[in-house]
């Protein structure tokens, strides 16, 4: 693509596109296969987040090719009504993953339908409205997900869903809860949390929506432990815990779920992002008790797509590949790799100040610069990244440092991963010294 031809291309998307609330790359992409895109002069740029962090198989994985290929010419999208043999094999193998009781699966397409349908679902069930949530979480843009959606967008829009309160999020670098010896006392803080909640609320809890580790709050996990007593305090109140694990399910973290860490199961999780690796795919899945409760009180989530065989198609193919080529496994051998890799930084960096997240989904934060500001130095170490062939996300929160969001495909290489590494620290090293 010419120089003339690229500046009528922005030109184009200037006059016809809508812009959705950040910045577009200055590159213009023309194809994607394994773990790089490639921009219209053709260089090869490494995709650290796995386009919107799910293309877990790398682009263009021929099993999923070869699945949408088969789909759109035999079976691809039917009346909701209508089931078909791969929604079925689909739901019984996604359920095959899940511990009991989790068996009964909703197929959807996107994240914040996977997380309305399972509101829904929590409210039905408990007669509760109640819906509480991380106040740096995201959970998507539908109404009653974005209400639940504590990290940005709140402004400009009206009243949210009545009912939305926020937990403190477990961050142990600038929470004010401390232990005697300095360390961070996660469960003083979840408690006052709910203490305070308690006094706002009209004791009509239907659920807390988390995720086990906040993506776009900053890549901050939960302390080993608070699963566990997030879900006594959700118990005693009545409401249903519901994991949104749309970037941490599927192999991501180095366990097939997050929160299998934790050995706390869920009363639903919703999966989207990573279970379509990069296509629209995504399931809320629970326990038949609730299914067969909501279904009594007449549950209704009626969608265009609802059920469709093509989603159903790639979900199955994903698990498929997923266990075929050992990426659960790969996924925590790398993750130790790129820890260890972004920890190096870390020491010898100084505008490097934290290292944190699992698997192959981990961040590095940076803090301010001797001189300049932290946006001011993320904004040119990714530029500098970008033209050294490395795409990489930053996610900026208010009272934070800027924090790289780092999730690379599950089938990215041990030299791939290198690569990335080192066009990270050259650009780190070519704007901050």
């Amino acid at each position: 693509m010419s120089a003339q031809n690229v500046e009528d291309f922005w030109t184009r998307a200037s006059r016809h596109v809508v812009g959705y609330g950040g910045p577009f790359s200055p590159a213009v992409i023309e194809r994607a296969e394994g773990s790089y895109v490639y921009d219209q002069t053709g260089k090869a740029i490494l995709d650290f987040t796995s386009g919107q962090m799910s293309a877990v198989l790398g682009h263009g994985h021929p099993a999923i090719v070869d699945a949408v290929s088969s789909s759109v010419k035999t079976l691809d999208h039917l009346f909701s009504g209508m089931l078909s043999r791969p929604v079925v094999d689909f739901a019984e193998k996604l359920a095959s993953t899940m511990p009991d009781p989790l068996t009964k699966t909703l197929l959807l397409t996107t994240g914040a339908e996977s997380n309305e349908a399972a509101l829904k679902m929590a409210k039905m069930y408990t007669g509760g409205y109640e819906v509480i949530t991380f106040d740096r979480s995201w959970h998507g843009m539908t109404y009653g997900a974005a209400s639940a959606t504590m990290s940005a967008g709140r402004r400009g829009y009206g009243p949210w869903m009545p009912g939305s309160y926020a937990l403190p999020t477990p961050h142990p670098g600038v929470s004010p809860f401390r232990n005697t010896d300095g360390s961070h006392d996660w469960a003083t803080e979840l408690d006052y949390g709910f203490s305070l909640i308690d006094k706002q609320s009209t004791g009509a809890l239907a659920a807390v929506l988390v995720e086990p580790i906040l993506s776009s709050g900053g890549i901050i996990e939960l302390p080993e432990g608070y699963l566990a007593r997030l879900k006594e305090h959700c118990e005693v109140r009545g409401g249903l815990l519901i994991l949104d694990e749309a970037q941490t399910g599927v192999g991501r973290t180095g366990t097939m779920y997050a929160f299998e860490r934790d050995g706390v199961v869920p009363d639903i999780i919703t999966l989207s992002k990573t279970l379509g690796a990069g296509l629209p795919v995504a399931a809320v899945v629970t326990s038949a008790e609730i299914e067969e409760r909501i279904a009594e009180r007449g549950f209704l989530f009626y969608t265009t797509h609802l059920n469709d065989p093509l989603a159903a198609s790639v979900g199955s193919t994903v698990l498929d590949v997923v266990e075929r080529e050992g990426l659960v496994e790969q996924a925590a051998k790398l993750g130790n790799q790129l820890g260890q890799g972004l920890r190096d930084l870390q020491d010898t960096m100084e505008v490097v100040v934290d290292v944190r997240g699992r698997g192959l989904l981990q961040g590095l934060e940076l803090g301010a610069p001797e001189q300049g500001t932290v946006d001011d130095l993320v904004a040119s170490i990714t530029r500098q990244s970008l033209q050294r062939g490395l795409h990489i996300n930053i996610v900026q929160i208010p009272g934070m440092g800027g924090v790289f969001r780092i999730a690379p495909p599950l089938t990215i290489s041990e030299s791939e991963l290198v690569q990335g590494i080192d066009i990270l620290r050259d650009s780190i090293t070519a704007v901050a010294g």
